[in-house]
């Protein structure tokens, strides 16, 4: 291993900032833990691309994603959390105290770590997927099918999170124009046979969605049949991306235990991973719910697990 000359040492580090790793802050500074917090790259996490979040408890009119977190962050500061722009780039867990390295320059020892660094959605890569994002376009269904009640809506994906989100709107919507690049679905079988069934759900097979049309909103999508070559459009106010997640996790490949899409493992009913010490909250674990309030609500375990670990080695 390259050198590590350690500039500082902390009892706690918080690697991430969405709802898990501020709710974390929270309760490690209130433990007198004294937290440092490192935001990574998307300070705020996914919610940071949200507009409107209405599902969050305690906001009763709603709440901007980018205002939620900074509420969130607000809070954390006040408790006494260090909180510090920089990026986590590589990790040392072979001995305690285990070594972080800050930038790709500094490294940082801590007693415990807390790693809370979230989940990307995966993107088809169009301009106007990006420039429409949070105007119509949406990766959760969950979070922002609401919006389109008695509205047409299309959703791209063909695994069980695709399925799932199509029966979800469903029950919102008028109508799910779902389009799959195959001539098969790769959900299970029981998934494939409810999209099916659903009368308002519309599925096209072997298509590629060719671009999202609109000016300042939705207006509909561009599709291609793979193998007529047709192009065909369809009017949509919303168009969902449910092509999956990549968990932030490459840093700790070699080191924590991971399923084979990158989601860290944890002992079920905690946010202890295989490593004494190191927890893992939010959507680096979370491949089920991945909302922002079930995110929190680990963020706080992982900083309960953290105190009594401290506490058991005499470190707190």
């Amino acid at each position: 291993m390259e050198s590590t000359t350690v500039s500082e040492k902390v009892n706690v580090l918080i690697i991430g900032s969405g709802p898990a790793g501020y709710t974390a802050a929270i309760y490690a500074s209130r433990a007198n833990l004294k937290p440092v917090l490192y935001q990574g790259i998307q300070p705020g996490g996914q919610l940071t691309i949200t507009t409107e979040v209405e599902n969050y408890p305690g906001y009763a009119e709603g709440v901007q994603g980018p205002q939620m977190m900074v509420d969130f962050e607000k809070q954390a500061a006040r408790m006494g959390a260090d909180i510090r722009f920089g990026l986590a780039t590589k990790v040392d867990f072979s001995a305690q105290p285990y070594k972080v390295q800050i930038d790709e320059e500094k490294w940082i020892e801590a007693d415990s770590v807390i790693i809370a660094t979230g989940a990307s959605a995966k993107w088809l890569g169009l301009p106007s997927e990006e420039r429409l994002n949070g105007f119509g376009v949406s990766a959760c269904a969950v979070c922002d099918g609401f919006f389109f009640r008695g509205k047409e809506v299309a959703i791209v994906g063909a695994g069980d999170t695709a399925a799932e989100e199509a029966l979800y709107l469903s029950k919102l919507c008028t109508t799910v124009h779902m389009f799959i690049r195959r001539s098969e679905m790769r959900a299970s079988k029981v998934m494939q046979d409810r999209v099916v069934e659903t009368p308002n759900i519309k599925v096209y097979w072997n298509t590629e969605t060719e671009e999202i049309l609109g000016d300042k909103t939705v207006t509909g999508v561009r599709i291609r049949n793979n193998l007529t070559q047709e192009i065909q459009e369809v009017p949509v106010n919303g168009f969902f991306v449910a092509i999956g997640h990549q968990p932030n996790s490459d840093i700790f490949k070699g080191w924590l235990d991971m399923d084979e899409a990158g989601y860290l493992k944890t002992v079920p009913g905690s946010t202890r991973t295989n490593v004494e010490g190191v927890f893992a909250a939010g959507d680096v674990q979370d491949k089920i719910y991945r909302q922002a309030v079930t995110a929190a609500g680990s963020g706080c375990m992982a900083a309960l697990d953290a105190e009594r670990y401290l506490s058991a080695k005499g470190l707190h």
